[in-house]
């Protein structure tokens, strides 16, 4: 017998190994299923180990070992908490905007236990489960009524569909934008069955584009707000109040798309003046659309408001059900709502408002809190300094706009910029930092309170072992 055929034949049984694994501590917590499933990987590795001619040592200790490793990494939840320290607010990769408390303790409520969802409870017949928001949005926007779906992407392809299904939508050239993950205005009008009929240029279309774009076969105006750029010099765009003017004397339905969306007049704290969800209705557009999870500061859901009779048809349209939200959406987006019902209170409980409008002498005392930590947890292993950086709103709001901030950079004295960047990205909880002239850059501003002790002793830790 060969001595490749004996270690084969040497390679225990799953039955034997599994057996031998139920009186192992280390595997009390883990499923069979997973256990089976990682025991025969690595008996289908050593296998194929043997069969390449690599030498290997076969023993009980050590594929219970590689098996039990295997079978950890396997139950380990996939979607985690990680620390942002990147300073940029509604960061799509690490899921937009942090719910509130009110948020957090209304989803916990009512995931635990059996809710109205779809019961009017003084009557004791079926509810509608949009009941729970449309009044508090129509409050707090001025509609005349509103429905909330899954996010705004669906949210625009619902009210399209319904209202200009195989019919053309006029639109400006400048506002046919692509947002992330290659989404783009134009896919999205293509999907819902309307026509696209594209007006103007790049950076110019005036109200006469709009007004000799108009047959027969018209049924809407689409204004695009172009939250994630901004075209400047040369332009002209229509104002939203003017289209709606046109609409009106045509007959032609007027629709926004805010994308981000917000409740409360940014340029009060310091910042650029950004549309207003009020603006909007104000200005007469029989549809507008906008999302949850961006500088509304709720979770994702993209709401739809305007006209009573608009708003009806798209509630009626069957993919309404494909798109409608679930009961902890809900839960989340109606306890966020509530608190706009005062405005200092909205920018104080919501994380998103908070971080947006922080004055700088508060991001200086979070990043000395911040520097304090780290200084004191590595000692003379890394270069410390302040520096005067810039943060981002991010999610597509404000396009470029900086945000003052005073971040706290790291030079490490044996090590690469790049190997700490990683190393901290695989720790646990995840530090997700960014690197600017070869220094690794922390932002306290969207660092939560508490994380500093967190950061400092992960940064230890990955340097000392240096």
């Amino acid at each position: 017998m060969t001595g490749m055929h004996k270690n084969l034949r040497n390679l225990p049984g799953v039955d034997h190994l599994l057996e031998s694994a139920k009186k192992d501590a280390e595997f009390s917590d883990i499923p069979r299923s997973v256990i089976l499933d990682s025991l025969r990987q690595v008996l289908d590795g050593m296998r194929k180990d043997i069969l390449a001619g690599t030498d290997s040592v076969i023993t009980d200790e050590i594929i219970l070992s590689n098996a039990c490793f295997l079978s950890k990494e396997k139950i380990k939840p996939r979607l985690v908490s990680v620390i942002n320290a990147t300073g940029v607010v509604l960061h799509t990769n690490l899921g937009r905007a942090l719910l509130c408390d009110d948020a957090l303790n209304h989803i916990s409520a009512i995931a635990k236990t059996y809710s109205n969802l779809e019961l009017n409870i003084d009557t004791g017949k079926r509810g509608i489960r949009y009941e729970a928001v449309d009044g508090l949005i129509c409050e707090l926007t001025g509609a005349e009524s509103a429905i909330v779906v899954n996010n705004n992407a669906g949210a625009v392809l619902l009210a399209l569909n319904t209202l200009a299904r195989n019919r053309e939508v006029v639109v400006s050239r400048g506002e046919l934008v692509e947002i992330g993950g290659s989404f783009r205005v134009p896919d999205v009008m293509e999907k819902s069955g309307c026509i696209l009929k594209e007006v103007g240029t790049t950076n110019r279309t005036h109200l006469r584009d709009y007004e000799s774009a108009i047959s027969e076969n018209t049924a809407l105006f689409l204004k695009v707000h172009t939250s994630n750029y901004k075209i400047e010099g040369f332009t002209t765009s229509v104002a939203l109040k003017d289209l709606v003017g046109v609409g009106q004397k045509k007959g032609v339905c007027v629709m926004e798309d805010l994308g981000s969306g917000t409740l409360i007049d940014f340029s009060k704290y310091g910042l650029p003046h950004e549309p207003t969800v009020g603006d909007a209705v104000r200005s007469g557009a029989d549809v507008v659309t906008f999302s949850g999870d961006k500088l509304l500061g709720g979770p994702q859901a993209g709401i739809i408001i305007g006209k009573k009779e608009s708003i009806d048809q798209i509630r009626k349209n069957p993919l309404t059900r494909a798109l409608r939200i679930d009961k902890l959406t809900l839960a989340a987006l109606e306890s966020t709502l509530k608190l706009y019902r005062d405005e200092e209170k909205a920018v104080q409980d919501i994380p998103t408002l908070r971080m947006l409008t922080m004055p700088f002498s508060d991001i200086v005392k979070k990043a000395d809190i911040l520097f304090q930590a780290i200084q004191k947890a590595i000692e003379s292993l890394a270069d410390i300094k302040f520096s005067n950086m810039n943060s981002r709103p991010g999610g597509g709001s404000f396009p470029e706009l900086d945000l003052p901030t005073r971040c706290v950079t790291i030079q490490p004295l044996n090590l690469s910029v790049s190997k700490l960047e990683t190393a901290m990205r695989l720790s646990s909880p995840a530090i997700i930092g960014r690197i600017e002239g070869n220094r690794y850059i922390l932002d306290p501003r969207t660092i939560q309170d508490g994380q500093e002790t967190i950061i400092s002793s992960t940064l230890a830790r990955i340097l000392k072992e240096k």
